[in-house]
């Protein structure tokens, strides 16, 4: 078997990358497995992201706020899970402050109480109340959302 594989220019390179970026905000992390998949050498590598962060291609604080954004918006993540996700893609722990602030309280406050009665809704079949606070705290707790609130909002369904 005679596997070939496409093989890039520098410039050709750039292009391909630039247009990646320009797609959706990228970490640093994915452009360079990017550029490892497209069999660049380190040097090209360093000198592309050089090239995308001259150029504003790559930002890492604009990528966090987006991700922080989305993630909250779209998948309902709390700060713990958008925290740990960025972690996980080398963000500083400046850039991931920046990004938790995108998130105004309200909202987040709103958003957990609506996953929470939706989970509680959810769960009326169960009659066995600490399965039932179980499987909402997992829930919410999967969903990177603070321990804290969630106990403390657990704690108000005995009091009904």
């Amino acid at each position: 078997m005679n596997f070939t594989h496409k093989t890039y220019t520098l410039q050709q390179a750039k292009r391909s990358i630039e247009k990646y970026c320009a797609y959706q905000e990228r970490c640093h992390q994915e452009v360079t497995k990017k550029l490892r998949e497209m069999r660049m050498i380190p040097q090209a590598i360093d000198e592309i992201i050089g090239h995308l962060l001259a150029h504003n291609f790559l930002n890492e604080t604009r990528f966090s706020q987006a991700f922080a954004r989305g993630k909250f918006r779209q998948k309902k993540w709390g700060r713990n899970r958008i925290t740990r996700e960025l972690k996980m893609r080398n963000i500083s722990a400046y850039n991931i402050k920046l990004a938790l602030k995108e998130i105004p309280e309200n909202e987040y406050l709103d958003t957990f109480d609506a996953l929470f009665n939706k989970r509680l809704a959810q769960l009326n079949e169960e009659t066995n109340e600490q399965k039932k606070r179980k499987k909402i705290a997992d829930y919410l707790l999967y969903r990177g959302w603070e321990s804290a609130m969630i106990f403390e909002r657990l704690r108000t369904l005995t009091k009904n």
